[in-house]
C-alpha cells in the first residue's frame, strides 16, 4: 500500500444555536489542533447562499487561519475560479503568500459552489465556463510567473510568488485539465464519488509532466468521522446524514445535533441517495477506520487523503481527527 499524507477541508460549518463568529473560531481551533497532529494542509471551500457554511468570503478565512497558525499549509479547496477575475485571484494569494511565505495553497475549480440563482449573481457566465476555466489557470500562472514583469497588467503582491496551483474536480472533466497542464488534482470525493476511480485512471494515464510537478499528484477528498466506538461514530454521523438530506430537499438550514435514529428523517429514497453520495466515508473506531482507509487506499494509491469532518460537538471533531491522525500514523509506520 502506498504511503499517504493527510489533511484537513474545513467548510466552516455553520451549527443550530451558533455564530458564525463561533463557526470562525472553532475553525481556527481545529486548524491549530491539525498543525499540533502534523497533518499536511488545511483547506477552506468556497461556497455561497448556504446558511450552514460560512467561507464565502475564502481568502479572508485562509488568511485568519493562516494567522492564527504556524507552520501548517493553508489554503483553498477550492476557489470557483470562474465565480472571479483571475488577476482577483492572483492579488489576493499573492498578498497571502507574502504575508505568510511557503505556506498557501491556490486550488480551484470550475463549478459555483452555489445555485444557478445566486451563480448569476456572482457574475458568472454559463456559456464560455468550460472554454475559460483552462484559461483562467494559465492566466493565474502568467501573472504568478517573474516573466510577467513586462507585461502592462501584473498582479502585484502576486508576481514572483511560489504558490502552488492545484486543480479540483468532482468529475472527469478535470481530470483531463489536470492532466495536460501538468498539475496536481484532488478529487471531491466527499460528496461525488461515482466518477473518482475513472477521474484518477484519466489523470494518471494522460499526465504531461511540468517543471513544477514532474510526477503527478492526486488527493481525494472523503468524509471522516471517528469515535471511541464504532457506535458512537455512526451517531455524530448523523449530523453529516441530516446535512446531505437537507440539500436533497433543498433546504439550507445550518447543521443539526447528532440523532439516535435516522430513520425518523429521511424516507427510503433519500436513505439510498445519501448512502450513495457519502461511499467514501471513514466512520467508526479507531480500528474500523484503519481497517477502511488501508482498503481505499489499495484501490485508489492516492498521494494524500484530505479528511473532512461534519461532526456537530466540536471537541467531538477534534477528538475524530486526532483519531484519523492515529490510524494513518499506523497505516503508514
Amino acid at each position: 500500500m502506498k504511503k499517504f499524507e493527510i489533511s484537513v477541508l474545513d467548510l466552516a460549518p455553520v451549527k443550530q444555536n451558533k455564530t458564525i463568529q463561533d463557526t470562525f473560531n472553532d475553525s481556527l481551533d481545529l486548524a491549530r489542533a491539525a498543525e499540533k497532529l502534523g497533518y499536511k494542509r488545511f483547506w477552506l471551500a468556497e461556497h455561497h447562499n448556504m446558511a450552514s457554511i460560512a467561507s464565502s468570503a475564502t481568502s479572508v478565512l485562509i488568511g485568519f487561519i493562516a494567522n492564527g497558525t504556524q507552520k501548517i499549509r493553508v489554503g483553498s479547496g477550492g476557489i470557483m475560479l470562474p465565480n472571479h477575475s483571475s488577476l482577483v485571484i492572483a492579488e489576493q494569494f499573492g498578498t497571502l503568500e507574502s504575508l505568510f511565505p511557503g505556506r498557501i495553497d491556490l486550488g480551484v475549480g470550475r463549478a459555483p459552489g452555489t445555485d444557478g440563482l445566486t451563480a448569476k449573481a456572482l457574475g458568472r457566465n454559463p456559456m464560455n465556463i468550460n472554454q475559460h476555466f483552462p484559461q483562467q489557470i494559465q492566466e493565474l500562472q502568467q501573472y504568478f510567473s517573474v516573466e510577467n514583469s513586462g507585461s502592462l497588467v501584473r498582479a502585484i503582491p502576486g508576481e514572483g510568488c511560489d504558490i502552488p496551483i492545484y486543480i479540483l474536480g468532482s468529475s472527469t472533466d478535470s481530470a483531463w485539465l489536470a492532466a495536460e497542464l501538468g498539475l496536481p488534482y484532488a478529487f471531491a470525493g466527499h460528496f461525488a464519488p461515482q466518477m473518482m476511480e475513472t477521474a484518477f485512471e484519466i489523470y494518471h494515464q494522460n499526465y504531461k509532466p511540468s517543471a513544477e510537478f514532474p510526477e503527478p499528484y492526486t488527493i481525494a477528498c472523503v468524509n471522516g468521522i471517528a469515535a471511541n466506538t464504532d457506535d458512537e461514530a455512526k451517531k455524530r454521523a448523523t449530523t453529516l446524514y441530516q446535512a446531505f438530506v437537507n440539500l436533497i430537499r433543498n433546504d439550507r438550514k445550518p447543521y443539526a445535533p447528532p440523532l439516535n435514529n435516522m430513520d425518523e428523517i429521511w424516507n427510503q429514497m433519500e436513505k439510498t441517495h445519501v448512502t450513495q453520495m457519502l461511499k467514501y466515508s471513514f466512520i467508526g473506531g479507531k480500528e474500523t477506520v484503519k481497517n477502511q482507509i488501508s482498503e481505499f487506499q489499495k484501490r485508489f494509491q492516492v498521494d494524500e487523503l484530505m479528511i473532512t469532518s461534519h461532526i456537530y460537538e466540536h471537541q467531538a471533531r477534534l477528538q475524530s481527527y486526532e483519531i484519523i491522525r492515529e490510524a494513518a500514523d499506523d497505516l503508514n509506520a
